[in-house]
């Protein structure tokens, strides 16, 4: 059964850390690339952070670089996205997302183009 799996969010003070991770399961994480998304209540869809299948490349939002950082341990079948200085507007559930890459490629694609998706996990930033 092919799923894909996010989990680490909180409920996190503003400056605060979180790590969240994307577990894949069913297929091989690594001849994939993958996207972290978020989405807050009344707002679009905003993509926070890409990386390529090998991990040597990574695309980050303006509005989270210098404060997240997306890593993946293709091993491991797993993503992850470092969150620090967390902020207010930080608030969303985020949602990874995977697409088989064939050879390069870029690092993001559109949303319609990844091929699996996981649930999303919570997180919430507030005193």
């Amino acid at each position: 059964q092919l799923q894909f799996v996010e989990s680490g969010g909180g409920l996190v003070q503003p400056g605060g850390s979180l790590r969240l991770s994307c577990a894949a399961s069913g297929f091989t994480l690594g001849d994939y690339n993958v996207v972290w998304f978020r989405q807050a209540p009344g707002k679009e869809r905003e993509r926070v952070s890409c990386i390529n299948k090998s991990g040597g490349a990574t695309n980050y939002a303006d509005s989270v670089k210098d404060r997240f950082t997306i890593s993946r341990d293709n091993a491991k079948n797993t993503v992850y996205l470092q969150m620090d200085k967390l902020k207010p507007e930080d608030t969303a559930t985020y949602y990874c997302a995977a697409r088989f890459q064939w050879g390069v490629g870029y690092v993001c694609y559109p949303m319609d183009e990844y091929d699996y998706w996981g649930q999303g996990t919570q997180v919430t930033v507030s005193s």
